[in-house]
């Protein structure tokens, strides 16, 4: 006789065997299935997240994978050699997440390095790097990170991943377009090998692609990272539920969900931020105990529909503020009625030295005209100038304010402050935009046309694809502009544009030289 409960608990499991697939103890595969490496995110100060997905084909809409659970034996270590086991489990890889896991490692001690690595059968994985934040009440002397956005596959090599690491971050910030959909740009130096991502299955085979770079796998296997997204990871230039074409909203929505699962499938990110069809929540804080708090944004999901388009689309366009009355509205918002919430109360919360926010695109005013008049970018925080401003008055009441962001596939740095058409109005605080990995940016002759009408505006670049590198002390803030000198190959040289400070109490970046 079976007891009631043994068969409950049975008809449960053959349940979600045939929803999920047939259960496979001891799989064995015909090519390595570790070929998108491993990854690992969110520092605590008692753990972090574990990624890795298995994909023996990564070209197959599915990796190469049958419709099988597959159980993931991971390991986490206080040795390179995995001599030191301290963590252990089994994680289950399932057809309907692309036989991707997310593992969130507890109960480890705070400010350590460790090492990971996942089991498949007879199939191990590389071993990564990664650590635990310090603790809460820790006073670190330092913390060195790196931020980068905006990689087009096509553009060129992610040769910057290879100099970022060798500055030894211990932590890595995704800002945005971390794939791109569509193929654009001049002189492809290699290729998609496929049309737009659409579908479920395309956005799959976009990540998996990118993935198999050998330089962003080694970046995601050296440090904890932590990321949001931008516009192509799902299409260029959408605004909430409206595409840049005015697709239908179902339909559009339905392209959504499909781009949000695959982004969730390939990044190092804890559970919460598991996407329910179109919706996700990723917006967080990250917190390295007295020294700086991180709050990360996701400012397309929520925002308002662009204002004053182009006739028959969506979209960015260039308007004239006197001509465009909706530009104004305070109503208008970039990042949602309860992210904004979510932010102040956040911000207001913190007790950090530094606070970093975290977000996908330039926030200082850029007027775009040469000239008398001003032009506004309403993809960017000039098409909610509203929300910017009530954000900015937020900041203004933290100690080291410091916004971060890309997109604009050129090094930006700028003081912030809460009138951009008041050269008296006080600067509040810094913004430091890092170019693009390798998605071309405009010519340097038309950024330099618009140099006069920005004088917040204290450096802006485009010539060059690369990244930025930050140490930050309880003392100061140090930006380094790390330019390629080409994405052609992955033997390019870097150097250092430009370096800028920031004193703790003086807000506002300040040059420090060229750098070498």
């Amino acid at each position: 006789m079976v007891d009631r409960r043994r068969f409950l608990l049975t008809l449960g499991a053959l349940a979600t065997t045939n929803a999920l697939g047939q259960y496979n103890a001891r799989p064995r595969f015909s090519a390595a299935p570790f070929t998108l490496g491993v990854a690992s995110g969110y520092p605590q100060p008692t753990g972090f997240v574990l990624w890795t997905r298995l994909a023996p084909v990564p070209a197959a809409p599915n990796g190469g994978m049958p419709a099988e659970v597959v159980p993931l034996r991971w390991e986490v270590a206080r040795d390179e050699a995995m001599k030191n086991i301290v963590a252990h489990g089994t994680a289950y890889a399932t057809p309907e997440w692309a036989h991707s896991v997310h593992v969130e490692v507890n109960g480890l001690q705070p400010a350590r390095p460790h090492w990971y690595r996942f089991i498949a059968g007879d199939a191990v994985s590389p071993i990564g790097r990664t650590h635990t934040a310090p603790a809460a009440t820790g006073r670190p002397p330092r913390l060195r990170f790196a931020f980068v956005s905006c990689q087009h596959y096509e553009h060129g090599y992610f040769t910057a991943y290879r100099h970022l690491l060798a500055d030894e971050p211990e932590l890595i910030l995704h800002l945005g377009d971390y794939i791109y959909e569509g193929s654009w740009g001049r002189d492809p130096v290699r290729s998609h090998g496929a049309g737009e991502a659409v579908t479920l299955g395309d956005y799959r085979r976009r990540y998996a692609l990118y993935r198999t770079d050998p330089d962003l796998q080694a970046a995601h296997a050296a440090c904890p990272w932590l990321v949001t997204w931008d516009d192509h990871e799902v299409q260029n230039d959408y605004a909430d539920d409206r595409s840049e074409h005015l697709d239908a909203p179902e339909w559009f929505l339905a392209r959504r969900a499909a781009a949000y699962k695959a982004w969730y499938e390939h990044m190092p990110v804890p559970r919460f931020m598991l996407p329910f069809g179109p919706h996700a929540r990723i917006y967080t804080r990250s917190s390295f105990a007295s020294l700086v708090n991180f709050f990360v944004l996701d400012d397309r999901q929520f925002r308002s529909h662009h204002a004053c388009p182009r006739p028959g689309r969506s979209g960015s366009n260039s308007v004239d503020p006197t001509q465009c009355a909706e530009l104004g509205d305070p109503r208008r918002t970039m990042l949602g009625a309860r992210q904004e919430q979510w932010l102040e109360a956040a911000l207001n919360g913190s007790r950090a030295r530094w606070n970093i926010v975290a977000q996908q695109t330039r926030m200082a005013q850029m007027d775009e005209q040469p000239g008398p008049g001003r032009v506004a970018w309403n993809d960017s925080w000039d098409g909610y100038p509203a929300a910017r401003r009530r954000l900015l008055e937020s900041l203004a009441a933290k100690s080291n304010p410091v916004v971060i962001g890309g997109d604009i596939h050129a090094f930006n740095v700028n003081q912030l402050k809460l009138d951009f058409d008041d050269p008296a109005s006080p600067v509040i605080g810094a913004e430091f935009v890092g170019t693009s990995v390798t998605a071309q940016g405009w010519p340097q002759e038309r950024v330099d046309a618009l140099r006069a009408d920005n004088p917040h505006v204290l450096l802006a670049d485009s010539r060059y694809r690369g990244y930025v590198r930050v140490e930050v002390t309880p003392k100061e803030l140090r930006a380094d502009l790390r330019a390629l000198e080409h994405v052609a190959s992955r033997e390019a040289k870097c150097t250092t544009l430009a370096s800028f400070v920031v004193e703790d109490g003086k807000p506002g970046p300040r040059n420090s030289g060229p750098g070498s």
